[in-house]
């Protein structure tokens, strides 16, 4: 059994065999050569051996027609075997060493036949629709094993990606980005319309409490803030303790001020933020002075170098935030890429229509992949073949099929003595039947 009728039984039987190493196949080389060659060395005896002792048994003649007649199927079958790696005996007999000699016409028309017979569309289209392109992939998929395989191989691609991209040019990216999408728009009509959304929906009252209670927290840890304000402005003949009392209930005003503000919704500087938060939203959409002023301020903060300083920020943080969780298997992206895969696995391989549907598309990008690019391809098996040292080629196409080629000196060896044996009979039984 050859090499490749091994793979193929191991394959048929459900086990995959490993393909032999070149070692492996130079010692089945030579083991088959010394066979092939003991056969012939085996006839050459026997032929000399019955040629001599002939005339005393005559029976020997039939044993010397047939080892004349393995000789010489032996040694033909040799010569030709031969003559594709290498001139036989180092003779340069015309039509030798067919292999080094016209390695190049020979993946020429590999490649011609590779793209022929097996890049053309019938072959391509009726495999690829045969196979279930989605199915496989969707079961493949959907094993957990694979999935956690898959998202380990896309993170370190990922990691490998970000350690390619130079910050320098990525900063330049978002700084674009920042100046097309966010800075070249206008930024009052839009900020406006925002604004009147959120007003209108009374979600700005939440920042408003924010505020307020803040501020209810400091004027009440800090007292001391307001009184100053208040006593810094009487007249110095004033006692202290007059101040003292001043300060204390301009506090204790203020304070009750904030928290009336904070206790009640319609309390009348409520109305009059809402009422200013209404104009200015307003404004911002229509009003020309407004719209202009905001422009200005998005000019100079364009303009400043915090701009470049935010990008250079902005990719450092993701940047490292990217990598840390790339590389952490538990992390949260990994484990969401990897629930990813799975559904996705589960649903091409359970959902009939979506994988007609991806079936669809490899079809069509294999399509029209052999269709433009099939010559390309089929090149690259040509300009391969002219790439290799004609030595080098010889020795590995005769390691692949050397070992199956001598079964045919051993074959030429056998029907040799067959004939040989078949024509000295059938010649001998006419000579006695004349005589």
């Amino acid at each position: 059994m050859t090499v490749t009728e091994e793979t193929t039984a191991g394959t048929n039987a459900g086990i995959a065999r490993p393909m032999p190493t070149d070692d492996e196949r130079r010692a089945a080389l030579r083991r088959m050569k010394r066979v092939a060659t003991s056969l012939l060395a085996a006839a050459a005896v026997v032929f000399a051996v019955s040629f001599a002792l002939q005339d005393q048994v005559p029976w020997l003649g039939y044993v010397r027609a047939a080892a004349e007649g393995a000789m010489v199927g032996a040694i033909a079958d040799w010569f030709a075997v031969t003559a594709l790696f290498r001139h036989p005996l180092g003779l340069r007999i015309p039509h030798t060493a067919i292999i080094p000699t016209r390695k190049n016409e020979i993946g020429a028309t590999l490649g011609a036949f590779v793209e022929h017979e097996f890049l053309s569309d019938d072959v391509v289209l009726g495999k690829l629709r045969s196979i279930g392109i989605a199915r496989r992939l969707g079961g493949w998929l959907a094993q957990p094993a694979n999935a956690d395989r898959l998202t380990a191989e896309a993170s370190v691609a990922a990691r490998g990606i970000l350690t390619l991209l130079g910050d320098d040019d990525v900063e330049d990216v978002i700084e674009k980005l920042a100046r097309r999408h966010l800075f070249e728009p206008e930024w009052g009509p839009a900020i406006g319309r925002l604004g009147e959304r959120l007003v209108a929906a009374d979600q700005h009252r939440a920042a408003v409490d924010v505020v307020v209670e803040k501020t209810e927290e400091w004027l009440d840890a800090h007292p001391e803030a307001i009184g100053g304000l208040v006593s810094g402005r009487l007249p110095r003949w004033v006692p202290d303790i007059v101040e003292r009392i001043v300060d204390e209930r301009a506090h204790r005003e203020v304070l009750a001020f904030v928290r009336a503000v904070r206790d009640d919704p319609r309390h009348p500087l409520r109305q009059a933020i809402d009422r200013y938060l209404t104009d200015l939203t307003t404004d911002l959409q229509r009003d020309p002075a407004t719209i202009e002023r905001l422009e200005r301020l998005k000019i100079d903060l364009l303009e400043s170098p915090r701009g470049r300083e935010f990008a250079a920020e902005a990719w450092a943080s993701v940047k490292e935030t990217l990598a840390a969780s790339l590389a952490d298997p538990s992390s949260e992206l990994r484990a969401g890429f990897r629930s990813a895969v799975v559904e996705v696995g589960i649903r091409l391989a359970g959902d009939a229509e979506l994988a007609a549907k991806v079936d669809a598309w490899v079809t069509d990008a294999a399509t029209y992949v052999v269709r433009n690019y099939r010559h390309e391809i089929a090149d690259v098996i040509t300009e391969t073949v002219e790439r290799w040292d004609p030595q080098e080629t010889t020795e590995k196409l005769e390691l692949q099929v050397g070992r199956d080629l001598q079964f045919i000196r051993i074959n030429g060896t056998v029907v040799g003595a067959l004939a040989g044996l078949v024509i000295y009979t059938i010649a001998t039984g006419a000579q006695a039947l004349v005589g």
